[in-house]
């Protein structure tokens, strides 16, 4: 089995550490990529082939793995390459994104005549002990993914067609990733209103098991929540003129501000979220 993964993020190279562990040969490109995705691939024993037009030839299957807004991007810029390889190269979309998204995606694809299969991602990426997310799919190449549970892997069809399976990642998103977001506001308005002490005490007594959840997860979000602003907007795209979509563009602002927070290393603005949740 030969596989390209674009990008080696965080749940890219976990998956590449997993497929080449087991046997597979994994490929990756580099191109626009800085220095801690280089050292990310090596790590999961992926080779950075440069060239897209080599990377597709030499792989049965490309797995689309970035954050949401790099997602047409991509499909557009490996069309050439998939259409040179005769309709032999599967495509995977594995990205967190909307139905409608999606969907372009496929269309861009099917121009350049390959199979594509849409993969919702539920989970985190994979570890050593064992543990492997979920990947669901959907589409008239759907099956074609099954050889990657020969490496461990997950794989559960869904019926619908292309759009299906993402749109079980964005309802499953919506109440994950979402309520993370809702727990940070009501750290914020606890910072607001002076009240951060006795909103942990009240949490503790009476919502322990949501309290728990939220120490565990609010603080893994500060590195990733870049990527989540996307998500979000996808979420609030898939859910159209449903009143809910607001929730979620509201959501992605918070994520924003985070990130922001994160990458200038601005631990006073992140405090609120760490004396509310520590453990």
């Amino acid at each position: 089995m030969r596989v390209a993964i674009i990008a080696p993020g965080e749940m890219g190279s976990g998956v590449g550490a997993q497929l080449s562990q087991r046997g597979a040969t994994v490929t990756t490109s580099l191109l626009g990529r800085g220095a801690e995705s280089a050292e990310r691939a090596k790590r999961a024993g992926m080779t950075a082939i440069d060239d897209d037009t080599a990377l597709v030839a030499g792989a049965d299957m490309v797995l689309s793995i970035l954050p949401p807004a790099e997602a047409l991007a991509l499909a557009h810029r490996l069309a050439p390459a998939l259409a040179a390889s005769g309709g032999r190269v599967l495509y995977a979309d594995c990205n967190a994104v909307a139905p409608q998204t999606v969907n372009a995606v496929a269309a861009v694809i099917a121009r350049a005549g390959a199979p594509f299969v849409d993969v919702g991602i539920i989970g985190g990426p994979p570890r050593t002990e064992g543990y492997t997310p979920r990947f669901y799919a959907s589409g008239e190449a759907a099956a074609k993914l099954k050889p990657l549970g020969d490496f461990g892997f997950d794989i559960r069809l869904v019926e619908g067609g292309v759009g299906a399976a993402s749109a079980l990642k964005m309802s499953y998103a919506s109440l994950t990733k979402g309520f993370s977001a809702i727990g940070i506001a009501a750290a914020r308005g606890a910072a607001i209103g002076n009240v951060a002490e006795m909103l942990r005490a009240e949490f503790q007594d009476s919502q322990p098991q949501l309290f728990a959840w939220l120490q565990r997860q609010v603080p893994t979000v500060y590195p990733k929540a870049y990527r989540w602003v996307g998500e979000m907007e996808e979420i609030a795209r898939f859910l159209g003129d449903d009143p809910g979509a607001t929730m979620f563009e509201g959501a992605a602002q918070t994520y924003d501000v985070i990130a922001e927070r994160w990458s200038e290393k601005d631990e006073a603005g992140l405090r609120y979220l760490a004396e509310l949740f520590r453990r």
